[in-house]
């Protein structure tokens, strides 16, 4: 199993960029993929997740109306488009899986030991 992430880079705050994360090796449609970041200094956070079933999403709050996730089955890949991009949104991110199983709400879905397999990270920097 693996996950590519990809699509990181540098921009000005109020720019956007769109992160991919690329799966092989599922014998299995995970339950959720979810977008995580980790800024320098600070513990990893869940940003967003997608159901594989029905395509649900939720956000955090400090991404709501600015990011969106999507997802297309036929390639395997999750996009995170992130728009109006702001200093805090500096980190690392890594797109993540968790197994399928039942149904599980944002509570669980926004923690990083709900996921069992993780991608390598893109670097995300927004600074003027």
């Amino acid at each position: 199993v693996q996950l590519q992430a990809s699509g990181g880079g540098s921009v000005q705050p109020g720019g956007s960029l769109r992160l991919s994360c690329v799966a092989s090796g599922f014998t299995r449609k995970p339950y959720a993929t979810a977008w995580f970041r980790q800024a320098p200094g600070k513990e990893r956070e869940g940003v967003s997740f997608i159901r594989s079933s029905d395509d649900t999403t939720d956000y955090i709050d400090s991404v709501q109306g600015r990011f969106t996730i999507s997802r297309d089955s036929a390639t395997n890949t999750v996009y995170l488009q992130m728009m109006s991009l702001k200093p805090e949104d500096t980190g690392v991110y890594f797109c993540a899986t968790t197994p399928p199983g039942i149904w599980k709400g944002s509570n669980w879905l926004f923690r990083t030991d709900e996921y069992d397999h993780w991608g390598q990270g893109t670097l995300v920097t927004v600074s003027s």
